[in-house]
C-alpha cells in the first residue's frame, strides 16, 4: 500500500505556522489599545465618587452668583489680549527686522532684548509695571489696560520677533531679487513684498500666541482691578475664595477660556491646512 505525504509546496508553510500579515497585525494592535482605553475609563469612572463631584463641581448656586459677573469680564479678558497682542506685535515686527539688519548695534539690541524677556517669567514683568515702574519713573499709568497691554506685550514681542524672523527668512530670495530688479527700494521691497508674505507664513503660529496670550491675562489680576476692571481669572479667584460652591467657579472659569482658546486652536489649524496647501501648489 502507498502512501501519499501531505508535505507543503516548496515556499508554503502550514496555516499554524503562518504569520499574520502585517495589515492584520496593525488591526490587532489598535483593537488592542481601544480595549485597553476602554478599560482605563470604566475603571476611572468607577473610582470617582459622582455625588462629591457634582456638590463640588456643578453646583447650580455658585454658577448662578457669579454668571451676571461673566460678560463684563469675558469681554475685559479679550481686551487685554488684543491690546497685548497689538503692542506685541508692532514691538515684535520691529525686533525681527532689527534681528536681521545689516547694523550690528541693531542685532545685538533685538538679541538682548529677545533672551531677556524670553527668560524671565511673565508673572513679573506684570509686577514690574504694577508697581516698580511707577516708582523708577515716577510715572502713574491710570488705565488698566495700558498697563496690561505693555506688560503683556513686552513679553509677547520677544516670541513674536522669533516667529516672525523665521517667516521673513522662509521667504524666497528670488521674491526679494525680482523686486529690486524692477526698481523697487530695500524698504518699499520689504513693505510691498517680504512682509505681507511673511505673514501669511507666521499666521498659524501667531495664532498659537494669541491663545498663550489669552491665558496670560489671568496675571493682570495682579496690577489691581476695580470691579468693572475684572478679568476671568479675578471673578472665578474671588468666587473660589468665598468658600460657596466648591470647585465649581474653577471649572466655569476654565469653560469660559476654552470658549476663547478653541475657536483660535481651530483657526490656528484651519491657516495651517490652507498655508500648506498654497505652500504646495
Amino acid at each position: 500500500m502507498t502512501t501519499t505525504s501531505s508535505a507543503p509546496a516548496p515556499g508554503t508553510l502550514p496555516a499554524s505556522r503562518r504569520r499574520w500579515s502585517p495589515r492584520k497585525r496593525a488591526r490587532a494592535f489598535r483593537l488592542a489599545q481601544y480595549a485597553l482605553l476602554v478599560v482605563a475609563v470604566v475603571a476611572v469612572a468607577l473610582a470617582i465618587d459622582w455625588e462629591n463631584v457634582g456638590t463640588n463641581f456643578f453646583n447650580t448656586d455658585a454658577i448662578a452668583a457669579i454668571a451676571p459677573q461673566l460678560p463684563r469680564a469675558f469681554l475685559n479678558t479679550i481686551t487685554y489680549t488684543a491690546a497685548g497682542f497689538a503692542v506685541g506685535l508692532s514691538l515684535g515686527t520691529a525686533l525681527a527686522l532689527m534681528r536681521m539688519s545689516s547694523v550690528a548695534l541693531y542685532r545685538w539690541i533685538a538679541v538682548v532684548y529677545i533672551e531677556f524677556f524670553r527668560g524671565i517669567p511673565a508673572l513679573l514683568v506684570v509686577i514690574s509695571f504694577g508697581y516698580a515702574v511707577p516708582i523708577a519713573f515716577g510715572v502713574n499709568i491710570p488705565s488698566v489696560t495700558t498697563k496690561a497691554a505693555l506688560a503683556l506685550g513686552l513679553v509677547s514681542a520677544a516670541y513674536i520677533a522669533e516667529t516672525l524672523r523665521a517667516g521673513l527668512q522662509a521667504v524666497p530670495k528670488g521674491q526679494v531679487e525680482a523686486a529690486r530688479s524692477l526698481g523697487m527700494s530695500h524698504g518699499r521691497t520689504l513693505r510691498q513684498v517680504v512682509i505681507p508674505q511673511a505673514f501669511r507664513i507666521v499666521l498659524p503660529p501667531m495664532t498659537n500666541e494669541v491663545i498663550l496670550l489669552t491665558k496670560d491675562t489671568s496675571l493682570v489680576f495682579l496690577l489691581g482691578l476695580a470691579v468693572s476692571q475684572y478679568d476671568l481669572t479675578k471673578i472665578g479667584r474671588d468666587a473660589l475664595n468665598s468658600a460657596q460652591g466648591g470647585l465649581t467657579p474653577l471649572f466655569l472659569i476654565g469653560a469660559c477660556y476654552l470658549l476663547i482658546t478653541l475657536p483660535l486652536g481651530q483657526l490656528a489649524r484651519y491657516l495651517e491646512k490652507r498655508t500648506g496647501a498654497r505652500s504646495r501648489s
